[in-house]
């Protein structure tokens, strides 16, 4: 290929779904160091958990890779808060870690319209057309009408081992020297953050007669509807710190880079070293561990939750206390990565520059953490860029929309100070934005972005066709005086059970049951969600004129502090204002409502 419209910098998950993403609009270029490590997975070999499988169904249903790659290398997956109800149960796919990377590789160098370029990037230069060079270290100029950069933890990336460092993206990787040049010449202001990985323990050295068995669930599930051949091929298994361990850490202090003021970068709150957890909550005499295969075919386990930075001789120390691993050998040690990231309210949300039209940034060089987070981004970005290319408008995907929205409005209207992690905290109407049913929601849109084909629109239709006719299945057969839908709403209840007193179902596959069981059992719920953001979106555009924000009590104190001073408007402004929480909106507008009452009461 001789030409590209697109220019994709990276090939973690971010730079993945770009290069997919933006190749159904343009020939697209790969700008990698080593096409071998496209793909790769770096940290925990597992997609999706808590938040983050919300995050890669609406993928899936937007027609990206990250769900199809995960559920073809799978080898255990599991529904996490199975017990609790469907606004926060998660599927987690644990998967061949390399098979992960392999599958990514062999789908991206066969595409027709990605070129795979092996190279560094020095330098962004504008054409004065609207256009873009991208500059490589060996002097060739890549021309694009767009650019997504995607660098990951590479830019002036540096590796911790203990107070020892050196020039790093990732372990063995080496960082983007220049990279953050050309940004920061733009305009941006860039940060410097922070994050790690635990050690990989050869697997023969691990007693695991001694571990906690967690074994996959009997029925597989996956993110596209078809469980890979594998999904349940191995446990993962569970271990913890001990008194041991505690008082090592404590006496090692020093040679933590963190605690010794070597690293400047701010690290994850969410997902905190062995050594911050130690210090952090030092009321615990134990912190659990998981101790998950890198695959089927590899000699090595990972021991999540024991990220660190302290020197390899003492992690050599550390795992050797925790049950099971007392004659542990590590393969590969621990570290933390330092590197530079933009500022993501610079960027608008579709994730373009505000500086440099047309250049786009995606994944952890907009200040996050995950897999998950990553491709979410690649795949906007992707998106959006391909369609800059084409001439094509632009297209934002909004906060009520899913996760995606809530993950976009966040990092460009309110940023982060640390790694951001996506949770299901953070979205307000998470009862109508679950994982069952993001195929419903997102599909259409992915036709109108260009992103699917009407065919699987049609077999999406076709699926929740046959929802509702298993709905008025129960609604309009009855046994003992009651429907099938009462009996369901029952907590006791399953669809198996409403079957066992003799009402009959269509065939429904898996997926359908639950959707069936899930619309009926929360129907009630699901319908004042509904209630509550369609009068949220009407009060979203009440007039603020005239409130005095301190006298509002019930509001955050740092809230009331930034209404004060930015003085939003009305409430839409004011939601977009960081500090400024879903509650502290709901204050808000309970004031706006007393408001109106008083004046129409004359008082």
């Amino acid at each position: 290929m001789s030409g590209w419209n697109v220019v994709v910098i990276g090939g973690g998950h971010a730079g993945l779904e770009a290069a997919w993403a933006a190749a159904k609009f343009a020939p697209t270029a790969l700008l990698v160091a080593n096409p071998a490590t496209i793909g790769r997975m770096p940290c925990n070999p597992a997609v999706g958990g808590p938040g983050k499988s919300q995050l890669v169904f609406e993928v899936q249903a937007l027609g990206g890779l990250m769900g199809r790659l995960a559920d073809e290398t799978a080898i255990h997956t599991r529904v996490l808060n199975a017990s609790k109800g469907p606004a926060v149960q998660s599927l987690r796919v644990q998967n061949e870690r390399d098979a992960y990377a392999e599958r990514a590789q062999d789908i991206i160098l066969g595409h027709s319209s990605i070129e795979v370029v092996r190279g560094e990037a020095a330098d962004l230069e504008a054409d004065g057309q609207g256009g873009w060079w991208v500059v490589t270290t060996d002097g060739r100029r890549l021309h694009a009408r767009s650019v997504v950069v995607a660098a990951g933890t590479f830019m002036r990336g540096v590796t911790w081992y203990g107070r020892h460092s050196r020039p790093e993206g990732r372990q063995g990787e080496p960082p983007s020297r220049f990279l953050s040049t050309p940004l920061a010449r733009g305009g941006h202001v860039l940060k410097r953050y922070k994050t790690g990985t635990p050690p990989r323990v050869r697997a023969d050295s691990v007693r695991f007669s001694d571990l906690l068995e967690l074994p996959a669930d009997p029925q597989p599930r996956g993110f596209t509807g078809q469980p890979g051949p594998r999904a349940a091929v191995s446990p993962t298994w569970q271990t913890h710190t001990t008194p041991e361990t505690h008082r090592l850490i404590h006496e090692n202090l020093h040679e933590s880079p963190m605690y010794a003021g070597d690293i400047e970068g701010l690290g994850p709150r969410y997902c905190p070293s062995i050594e911050d957890k130690v210090v952090r909550f030092a009321h615990h005499d134990r912190h659990l561990l998981f101790v998950e295969p890198d695959g089927i075919q590899t000699s090595e386990v990972y021991l999540q939750g024991f990220s660190s930075s302290l020197p390899p001789a003492l992690q050599d120390q550390l795992v050797r206390t925790l049950p099971g691993f007392e004659q542990a050998v590590i393969h590969r040690y621990a570290y933390a990565v330092e590197y530079d990231v933009v500022d993501s309210t610079e960027l608008t949300l579709n994730l373009e520059s505000r500086f440099l039209p047309g250049v786009f940034t995606a994944g952890q060089i907009n200040g996050t953490s995950g897999y998950e987070e990553a491709a979410a981004q690649g795949l906007v970005a992707g998106t959006a860029a391909g369609r800059r290319a084409e001439g094509l408008p632009e297209r934002q995907i909004s906060r009520e929309t899913g996760y995606i929205g809530v993950l976009l409005d966040d990092l460009v209207f309110k940023g982060s100070d640390e790694p951001y992690r996506m949770m299901t905290s953070r979205v307000e109407h998470r009862l109508l934005v679950r994982q069952d049913n993001a195929d419903e929601r997102l599909t259409s849109l992915g036709v109108q972005l260009g992103l699917v084909d009407q065919a699987t629109q049609q077999e999406v239709q076709g699926k929740y066709i046959r929802v509702q006719a298993g709905i008025r299945a129960l609604q309009t057969q009855r046994v003992q005086g009651q429907t099938g839908e009462t009996w369901l709403r029952r907590p006791e209840f399953g669809l198996e059970d409403v079957e066992a007193l003799g009402l009959v179902l269509p065939t429904l596959s898996p997926e359908e049951r639950e959707a069936v069981a899930i619309r009926v059992k929360y129907a009630g719920y699901i319908e004042r969600a509904e209630r509550q953001l369609a009068a949220e979106g009407r009060a979203r555009q009440l007039s603020l004129a005239g409130v005095d924000f301190l006298a509002i009590g019930s509001l955050s104190n740092e809230a009331r502090e930034k209404l004060n001073r930015s003085r939003p408007s009305t409430v839409e402004q004011a939601s977009r204002l960081p500090g400024v929480r879903h509650a502290d909106i709901s204050a808000l507008l309970v004031h706006l409502r007393r408001q109106g009452e008083s004046q129409h009461s004359g008082g």
